[in-house]
Parts: structure tokens; sequence; C-alpha cells
């Protein structure tokens, strides 16, 4: 029997940054089908409209017929049990990266225990970029095409 491996992949995207899309585009060939996932969350102030976080999402991966661009309210756990995924995907940049990535993963294994948690590690030189890094830069004026990815033009 052969089971499709889906990976959900969430975050923000607030905007999407190339460490994003190397983890994504890296861990291709591990999964049959991997849905990147804007998680939504209510008591946050997105910088960008959630709208345009979908059109970068998906304008990023036009080359890639197994990414898939989703949204959600919620738990990603829950998410997962609908989209049918047995793994959550994220990406690790440092030490602090791990701890509270290996907490939340403890968590949601805790409520469904058949999902599991993959960790890819950053690239080194992406290692420093983070989406709250590319809002400060781009909202003090600077240039971000060296943060976002190619197919993504971020204008004020």
């Amino acid at each position: 029997m052969n089971i499709e491996k889906t990976a959900v992949f969430p975050g923000s995207f607030d905007p999407i940054t190339v460490g994003h899309e190397s983890i994504i585009r890296r861990a291709i060939p591990l999964f049959d089908k991997i849905i990147v996932l804007i998680g939504i969350n209510a008591e946050k102030k997105s910088m960008f409209s959630l709208e345009q976080r979908l059109k970068w999402l998906k304008d990023t991966f036009s080359d890639c017929p197994t990414i898939e661009i989703a949204s959600h309210s919620g738990l990603t756990v829950d998410f997962c049990k609908q989209a049918g995924a047995n793994y959550i995907l994220r990406g690790l940049r440092t030490a602090a990266d791990f701890e509270f990535e290996r907490s939340i993963g403890q968590t949601n294994k805790s409520l469904i225990s058949d999902i599991d948690t993959i960790f890819m590690l950053t690239l080194p030189e992406h290692s420093y970029i983070t989406s709250s890094i590319v809002r400060d830069v781009f909202r003090n004026g600077g240039d971000v095409a060296r943060f976002i990815p190619n197919k993504i033009n971020i204008k004020s």
C-alpha cells in the first residue's frame, strides 16, 4: 500500500523569505505534496494582507506542481488532519529555534499522535534572515530584494 507523504509547512510568511523558499524547495524530493500554510492569528497584526501573502507564495512556487498554498485559522494539526498530512515541516536557524520548535512539535504530537514534525536546517547564508528583519528593513526604506524570493517584489 502506497500512502502519499504530505507535509504542511506553516508560517505567517509576512513576508516569505529566501530562507522559507530554500527549506520548501529542498524538501520537495522528500514528500509527494507540500502544503504551504499561512496560519491566521487574529491576535497578531500582519504588515501585509493575507491576499498579498497568498499571491506571493503562489508566484514563488508557480513552477512546483507538488506544492499547494492554503490558509487556516486554528491549530495546524487540525488542518493536517483535514488535509490528510502526516508531517509538519519546519526550518531551524538557531538552537533557540530548535528549543521553541521542539516544544511545539511535542505538543502537536500529544494532540494528534500520527503527525510527525520534520526539521530541516536553514542554509548558513540564510540563518540571519527573518520576516521580522525584512519588515523592519522595508519599513525603514531599505532594499529587501536579497531577502525575498526573486519572483516577488515588495514596494512601499
